[in-house]
């Protein structure tokens, strides 16, 4: 394999404690999965505090983005991606609907219930507030620069190319 750009540095191994001139160095799968695993123990944490998990914020979410109401069937293949197993999003939808948060209309078209929206705006709120937390130190163009590296990065490894 040839290497993606005429300076190719060499791979260390991961090191919690690099300095910033040994940073180009270290590998990105341990640094990202690194921030994911903090950024999402940190959400879900919170989230626990008040009875709820992250896919439940998630099926609320998509029930409440769309113009049009979507089925169980579509929640269910548009979230399993992100979801821990192919079986979560159903069963966090039989939790919502157990809950009182979600309900079925009469073309079988999931819907929030006032509960349910009370809920999904309430969560919106804290992973707002979690964001913050987050984001403290780091300006709006180091963010969007940060991503744009990670989009280049996910991208090169899976040979789409990108603006």
């Amino acid at each position: 394999m040839r290497p993606l750009t005429e300076n190719a540095t060499d791979q260390a191994p991961a090191d919690p404690a690099a300095t910033d001139d040994m940073l180009a160095t270290q590998p990105i799968g341990y640094w990202s999965g690194l921030a994911h695993k903090a950024v999402t123990r940190k959400l879900r944490d919170a989230m626990a505090r008040i009875d709820v998990t992250q896919p439940q914020y998630w099926v609320l979410n998509r029930v409440n983005g769309g113009p049009v109401a979507p089925s169980r069937e579509e929640v269910v293949t548009q979230l399993t991606p992100l979801a821990d197993g192919p079986h979560e999003i159903a069963r966090v939808i039989d939790q919502l609907i157990h809950r009182g948060w979600l309900r079925t209309d009469a073309g079988q078209r999931l819907q929030l219930t006032d509960a349910g929206e009370a809920a999904r705006a309430r969560l919106r709120e804290l992973a707002t507030e979690l964001r913050g937390v987050v984001h403290e130190g780091i300006s709006d163009e180091e963010y969007v620069a940060a991503l744009k590296v990670l989009r280049r990065m996910v991208a090169n490894v899976e040979g789409v190319q990108s603006s």
